[in-house]
């Protein structure tokens, strides 16, 4: 096992972690943890330092905006399944993010900025068009999901910035789905994993958000198969997958798998 002598600085208000974030760019932040002590433990990961926002109660909290909702970046996937606030299709995903002890720490500002291009939730906020707020000392603004993660495990975010918030505008009447699809049924690695969501008037599908992740090095929406459903494609429209991914094969799946799961 391998640990850490790296030093930790703890905050316990936005104020504080922005200033510490300014003063330490360098620092790995620490949110739940639950990827991060792994990364550590198996020595894949050496820190210079950690910035420790577990204790921002300010972080946290999902509440009702004149827009819509909003999500504090530390709200963990308990918060997220116990919100009446929440979409369906967001509640059954954090019933996917590991074991309840994991759903307890596991945050939804981690799961985002990890990047992981598994990551459960990542296709949901592509669906929804999620906007995430970031913020430093000189100041907060909002980066569109489909503008956020820029590489593999990369993303927008200037060093000295944290993210503090989700904000989701969902509409009545919108359809949600998610789906995950891994080796076991809970507990699992996402192979493939989906987030689609579609507006329909007079019964036809005036706007369509279709979104995978473990399909490419970020999570990533699908504008072939989008532009087909509001073509009036219906299921023909899995058809387009194949010119919107490029699957790979790695330890976890293969590629031929990964793109007919993804049909």
């Amino acid at each position: 096992m391998h640990t850490s002598s790296a030093p930790v600085w703890t905050a316990s208000t936005l104020s504080e972690a922005l200033s510490l974030r300014d003063a330490h760019p360098e620092a790995t932040v620490l949110a739940g943890g639950t990827d991060l002590m792994v990364y550590v433990e198996s020595g894949s990961m050496t820190l210079e330092g950690v910035l420790n926002l577990w204790g921002c109660a300010d972080l946290g909290g999902i509440e009702q905006t004149s827009e819509g909702v909003r999500i504090g970046a530390m709200s963990t996937w308990r918060d997220v399944r116990a919100s009446t606030l929440m979409p369906d299709a967001l509640r059954e995903c954090a019933a996917t993010v590991g074991a309840a002890q994991i759903q307890n720490r596991g945050t939804v500002g981690g799961n985002i900025v990890n990047g992981s291009p598994a990551g459960d939730s990542l296709p949901l906020w592509l669906a929804l068009d999620a906007q995430f707020e970031v913020a430093s000392v000189d100041g907060s603004r909002r980066i569109a999901a489909s503008e956020f993660w820029t590489g593999y495990r990369q993303n927008a975010m200037s060093a000295n910035e944290l993210l503090i918030a989700v904000h989701i505008a969902p509409v009545d009447g919108d359809m949600l789905h998610f789906r995950k699809v891994g080796t076991r049924m809970a507990q699992a690695i996402s192979k493939v994993v989906l987030g689609g969501r579609v507006r329909r008037e007079n019964g036809q599908i005036v706007e369509a958000r279709v979104a995978l992740g473990s399909v490419a090095a970020t999570p990533i929406r699908l504008p072939s198969v989008e532009s087909a459903l509001v073509a009036g494609a219906g299921i023909e429209a899995s058809a387009h997958v194949s010119q919107d991914i490029t699957p790979i094969d790695d330890i976890r799946s293969t590629s031929d798998y990964r793109m007919s799961v993804a049909k």
